[in-house]
């Protein structure tokens, strides 16, 4: 075992002092006990071993260092030795159970891929499914160590595979969208060119008027796609523009409506201060007035309410009073292009982006966002934020 060595300057330093001392002209019995004391006490602080490292039997880091190294680590780890489970830290026991310890990591993981990983005895990695739930994806990676000993951890890729999922299914529905009216206009078009002279012109106009119709429906596809990537890209950068919610409401609220505005009961009065951007929200109240037009009665109102929620919030409020939304459909109603009825949806104009547009506007705005319908009464749309401080 090595010793540190002996601090030779600090020994000279006493013997200084002591010297210095004497010439003061204290007694010399003192001087001489306490020079005693303090080169003992610097003979026993520097010959003092290091504190031992703690060690198995190949000089490596014991178990229980091995544990504490790993217990708050966010991935979870697996300590096996000879293929039993030994170590599992914190996040290994919430996904597995804390009964894995002292188990056959076999059991444990208990994947035909993983099974086959472990037994190789070699340093490899598996992806298996369904490990805690029905749909997750885990990649498993073994390191195989000294003594018998491997570790296991569990790298959890669920959330990469349904972003590349959603991506898909959103590629793959935008495609769809945009077909449909883009066939319109081609079978239009070559309708016309075909008996351009034998054509009837009522029968040409009527045929222009549904090319113009599925061409602004193409416009509208186009807009609302941009603005969903637009709205995305700023997802987190907090607006600080201030602005006037009651008036943006009522503005924004009468530029939806046009010509119905008579259908429209609006109530947003009062000093309601936000940090925003203007933009947005206006294209929000926009989307939201649109559909309880579009989706309520045409012989009721639509009612626009803007109303205090305690101190720091203001919670804007739709409610059209139309057929209402089954309850199997509400928690879908957000999801991009998705239609309770497909065909009426279509025929009003709508493009199935209008309330993901919405969602994603007021999750910026750090808001919250809700939607409560009664079959044969209406719906209503509620969307709070936080005040202005």
């Amino acid at each position: 075992m090595s010793e540190r060595p002996f601090p030779w300057s600090a020994f000279a330093l006493a013997i200084a002092t002591a010297i210095g001392l004497a010439v003061l002209g204290l007694p010399i019995l003192p001087i001489l006990l306490m020079l005693l004391v303090w080169a003992g006490s610097l003979y026993l602080v520097g010959s003092a071993p290091p504190p031992p490292v703690q060690a198995n039997g190949n000089g490596g880091i014991s178990r229980d260092m091995m544990g504490d190294l790993v217990e708050h680590s966010q991935t979870p780890v697996l300590v096996t030795d000879g293929g039993r489970v030994i170590i599992a830290n914190l996040a290994a026991r919430r996904l597995l159970g804390a009964h894995i310890v002292g188990q056959d990591a076999r059991i444990a993981l208990r994947k035909p891929e993983a099974i086959s990983l472990l037994e190789s005895n070699e340093d490899g990695a598996a992806v298996v499914r369904g490990l805690a739930r029905r749909r997750d994806i885990w990649r498993i990676n073994r390191k195989t160590l000294d003594g018998g000993l491997a570790i296991i951890e569990l790298v959890n890729r669920t959330a990469e595979a349904d972003i590349s999922r959603a991506h898909t299914d959103f590629v793959a529905n935008a495609s769809h969208e945009l077909r449909t009216p883009l066939a319109s206009i081609l079978g239009y078009v070559e309708t016309l060119r075909d008996d351009i002279d034998d054509l009837d012109p009522k029968m040409g106009d009527k045929f222009l008027a549904t090319i113009q119709r599925e061409g602004r429906r193409l416009q509208d596809l186009v807009s609302d796609l941009m603005s969903l990537s637009r709205i995305e890209a700023e997802k987190h950068d907090i607006p600080n523009e201030t602005l006037d919610f009651g008036k943006l409401v009522d503005r924004a609220a009468r530029d939806a409506a046009g010509d119905r505005a008579k259908r429209l009961d609006i109530e947003a009065h009062g000093d309601f201060t936000i940090c925003g951007d203007e933009q947005q929200l206006e294209q929000l109240v926009r989307n939201l007035v649109d559909n309880g037009l579009k989706y309520g009665d045409e012989d009721k109102t639509v009612t626009v309410r803007l109303q205090p929620q305690g101190d720091k919030r203001v919670q804007l409020s739709v409610q059209d009073r139309g057929d209402g939304i089954a309850p199997e459909h509400l928690p879908h109603l957000t999801r991009r292009f998705y239609r309770t009825d497909p065909g009426r949806s279509r025929a009003s104009g709508g493009t199935g982006l209008g309330l993901a547009i919405v969602k994603h506007i007021v999750e910026r705005h750090r808001g919250k966002f809700a939607i409560d319908s009664v079959l044969g009464e209406g719906t209503r749309v509620k969307v709070t934020l936080p005040l202005a401080s």
